[in-house]
């Protein structure tokens, strides 16, 4: 169910799983009995059979972008599961459910907003719950996406990385698409610091610095 304003509530409980052989992350996070999945990509058996200990009910499969490796499984575990696929109004991706910037989604009795960052892709939207935020491949530990791609866009990358992400609060946990970095996760705070990619410039600045 898409909610038009709410609140926060609660921390949800967040699994990594490391998959595939390009370092992917997925991962399924839950409220009470009700559950989604970020990013099923390659093997998605590991998560569902997680689920399933669990015992979750799993509502929702959270698409970053429509790059192959991030939805590989997204159609076998909607059809597994009875979830409905989430994705930005314009991915190109299978979904069920379009969002857009702003976009709430009920889990449990928590909530997930949708933030639509483009730069590495049109579509890129990152998904924040009440401590963390899940970056697909807009920002890494230690790094952020490419911005040379089809439809990447280093102009929207400045905005996704420098006002919006970087407007979150320090202590927010950051949940990479990839496992490209020191540490498998980070907070925003340590990413100001220790990422070159956050490093505060002005708009030319950082245009200038992402075509080098």
């Amino acid at each position: 169910m898409l909610l038009a304003n709410s609140s926060f509530a609660p921390v949800m409980e967040v699994e990594q799983f490391r998959v595939g052989h390009m370092q992917n992350f997925s991962y399924l996070l839950y409220s009470g009995k009700e559950a989604a999945v970020v990013d099923p990509s390659f093997d998605i058996r590991r998560v569902m059979e997680r689920a399933e200990e669990l015992g979750l009910r799993v509502n929702y499969v959270l698409l970053t972008h429509h790059h192959f490796d991030h939805i590989m499984e997204a159609e076998n575990l909607a059809h597994r599961s009875g979830a409905k696929i989430v994705a930005f109004r314009d991915s190109i991706a299978g979904h069920d459910i379009a969002v857009e910037d702003g976009s709430i989604l009920k889990l449990g009795e928590e909530e997930i907003k949708v933030m639509h960052t483009p730069g590495h892709t049109a579509d890129s939207v990152c998904y924040l719950i009440p401590d963390g935020v899940f970056t697909g491949d807009t920002l890494f530990v230690g790094e952020c996406g490419r911005v040379d791609l089809e439809d990447s866009s280093p102009e929207d990358m400045y905005e996704s990385l420098l006002v919006k992400l970087y407007g979150l609060p320090d202590s927010t946990i950051v949940y990479p698409g990839h496992d490209y970095g020191p540490t498998p996760s980070s907070t925003i705070g340590n990413e100001k610091k220790n990422n070159y990619t956050m490093k505060k410039r002005t708009r030319e600045e950082f245009l200038n610095f992402i075509r080098s």
